[in-house]
């Protein structure tokens, strides 16, 4: 079977899926802001247009919002990543293999498609996308997944292409290749491409010039396998299951300066659940826990403290109380008064399937009744949002939590922030 790969791109996800529910601000300059409303991570077409570059701190443009020029939103992940479950889910009527690759882009296995007119195809996706989410994207198909990301970077600058291109003839691989930057090719960093560049290397196709022995010696095997993919030689198979992760983090920036115990027993606490349900969701269970504390660093009138702590568990676990029992061990090995902390964050490691826990001999828990506690837990997060049921240990108050100004409602995640609308 000859190899065909779609890499859909949803075009500035985070301010499109803000505008599927506010329609009026088509057209407008609209950015999404990072945790705690500190910069400017996400940009709509017209907000670059504008000059707001990514990663602007936001103090620097309140007075475009304030003025009405710039439109801002705190980043609401729960709309971000339902509306992407969503996307995903479109995709999916299309073919039977794909790879959720991140929470705006996935790539097709288009391979049992290849006679059929490609360009019809994947305009009726790109149709279907916009029809069914609201959410617009654009498409590159190719006979690798490099070359799809190839096509779908020029899919966005050329006018013709419309948002879709097809890579399949040489002809128009060779001119894609001589138009893309060699900094711009999935999968070489800035370090890769400064020293590229420095060999005068320049493109994508100066790249697929260069010998196997050359690239391999210089970037490894990785490097070769980005050299075959670009030739058109498929190394790179789609990962339809993603593997589990080795390490799991949960941390935020505080919305205020904190300095008591207890409101750092709730971060740790709510962290510290967070990183269970995560473990429950991928069905594996971690047998050790870090908590770190810091202050913040920027601050010239601040005293500056950095610690963190790892405690290994007797049995490996995914239960919210174990977890939390044993973060709040560690947080109060590190915790020191006198000190106005910024951020916390528990990160939990040396995760193994669930089904391959091995117990200890004198374990006291109740595992089974955890289990059975837990799925409870999950199913009530599941109907009614996050922390409705929670460890007494994470609190009610969490004045501590990240600011959110600008947040947009939850409208497809929380049933008391449905969109309204009224008929006269």
């Amino acid at each position: 079977m000859t190899s065909l790969y779609a890499l859909v791109d949803c075009n500035n996800f985070y301010a499109s899926c803000e505008r599927v529910f506010d329609p009026a601000l088509n057209g407008r300059p609209v950015v999404v802001l990072s945790n705690n409303d500190g910069c400017v991570i996400a940009r709509s077409a017209e907000a670059k247009e504008l000059g707001v570059p990514m990663g602007q701190p936001f103090f620097q443009i309140r007075n475009l919002v304030e003025s009405g020029q710039l439109h801002a939103f705190s980043s609401n992940y729960a709309l971000y990543g339902d509306m992407s479950e969503r996307v995903m889910q479109t995709l999916a009527q299309f073919t039977p293999n794909l790879e959720v690759y991140s929470i705006d882009e996935c790539f097709l296995d288009l391979g049992d498609f290849y006679s059929i007119d490609l360009q019809a195809y994947a305009r009726e996706i790109k149709r279907t996308v916009w029809r069914w989410t609201g959410i617009p994207v654009s498409l590159g198909v190719a006979p690798t997944k490099a070359l799809a990301k190839v096509a779908n970077k020029l899919s966005k600058k050329s006018g013709k292409a419309n948002g879709v291109l097809v890579l399949t003839d040489p002809h128009h691989i060779l001119k894609a290749l001589q138009a893309t930057k060699v900094e711009d090719v999935w999968g070489i960093g800035g370090r890769y491409a400064k020293f590229l560049r420095k060999r005068n290397i320049l493109t994508a196709h100066d790249f697929t010039n260069l010998s196997e022995s050359w690239v391999r010696q210089h970037m490894t095997v990785v490097g070769v396998r980005l050299l075959k993919e670009l030739r058109g030689e498929p190394c790179l198979e789609l990962e339809e299951v993603a593997p589990p992760k080795k390490g799991i983090c949960t941390s935020r920036s505080f919305g205020k300066r904190v300095n008591s115990l207890g409101e750092m027993q709730e971060a740790t606490a709510t962290y510290a659940a967070r990183c269970a349900r995560k473990l429950r969701q991928q069905k594996s269970c971690a047998q050790l826990v870090t908590v770190f504390v810091t202050t913040n660093t920027f601050s010239e009138h601040d005293r500056q403290y950095y610690n963190s702590k790892t405690v290994c568990m007797p049995v490996a676990t995914n239960s919210d109380m174990e977890l939390i029992h044993y973060a709040g061990i560690a947080l109060k090995a590190i915790y020191r008064d006198g000190y106005f902390y910024k951020k916390c964050g528990v990160i939990v490691t040396g995760i193994i399937p669930e089904n391959q826990v091995q117990l200890a001999l004198l374990d006291t828990v109740d595992r089974q009744k955890h289990a059975k506690l837990m799925e409870v837990v999950d199913g009530l997060t599941d109907r009614f949002g996050r922390s409705k049921v929670r460890v007494a240990t994470q609190g009610t108050d969490n004045s501590w939590k990240l600011k959110s100004e600008y947040k947009s409602p939850c409208y497809t995640t929380n049933i008391g922030e449905l969109q309204q609308v009224w008929v006269r």
